[in-house]
């Protein structure tokens, strides 16, 4: 009885735990199996550059630095021949007017002012020293010139009046103008000083009825500086 009983036993197989040197045996064959297949390359091929297409309109921080500083050294060299020019001197002959005309010169420079002009022709003048600055007007072909302008303003755009340039200069050989001053060319014509009460009590009579205040948008192309009633 006790002998059949352990055949009918089930026998109960217990799985014996793996030695450490076992275990590093197994996962060293699965790196070999691992280490023998087929890589796949993680690099992708790189796509190479055409140089006939052209990449001048891409970003480029380098090129553009370069430009930058071009475009700001051209900017000084004009800055600097602005200013060289403004510092020009010119020998302006203006008529101090008061219903006839009283003929002076005054030394300035290209970057005066109509206003610090004015100033120069009232301390010349006795007539006008009593005067301020801003009762006086100063007229250039029958234009009234507003105080803010300068000669300069006028050069360098090429401001034209009712009959030509409003400012013409020229090199003067005269040797008692220092530093090769320019003085307007005898064809132009000579401004007007006068105060500015006298305008507003004769500004219906010729030739006050003909002045106008200077718009640098407008052509005066086709006025006449002559007093429409002479024939």
């Amino acid at each position: 009885m006790r002998g059949s009983k352990k055949k009918n036993k089930r026998k109960k197989t217990i799985e014996k735990p793996k030695l450490s040197f076992e275990l590093d045996s197994d996962h060293e064959e699965e790196q070999k199996k691992f280490d023998a297949s087929p890589k796949i390359s993680e690099k992708k091929a790189k796509v190479g550059k055409n140089p006939n297409v052209d990449t001048s309109f891409l970003p480029d921080k380098e090129r553009d630095n370069i430009e930058r500083e071009q475009r700001e050294h051209y900017r000084q060299v004009w800055l600097q021949e602005q200013e060289r020019i403004k510092a020009e001197p010119v020998e302006i002959t203006y008529s101090y007017w008061d219903g006839s005309g009283h003929r002076k010169k005054t030394s300035c420079i290209k970057g005066d002012s109509i206003s610090k002009f004015l100033e120069k022709c009232r301390i010349q003048s006795n007539d006008l020293r009593g005067v301020s600055v801003d009762n006086l007007m100063y007229i250039k072909e029958d234009l009234i010139i507003p105080h803010h302008y300068t000669f300069y303003d006028f050069i360098v755009n090429k401001a034209r009046g009712k009959s030509g340039p409003l400012f013409n200069f020229d090199a003067h050989e005269d040797i008692r103008l220092v530093n090769d001053a320019q003085i307007e060319k005898e064809d132009s014509h000579v401004g007007k000083v006068c105060e500015r009460t006298w305008y507003e009590r004769n500004k219906h009579i010729f030739p006050a009825s003909r002045w106008e205040l200077y718009d640098p948008e407008k052509n005066y192309g086709s006025y006449s500086i002559k007093d429409p009633l002479l024939k």
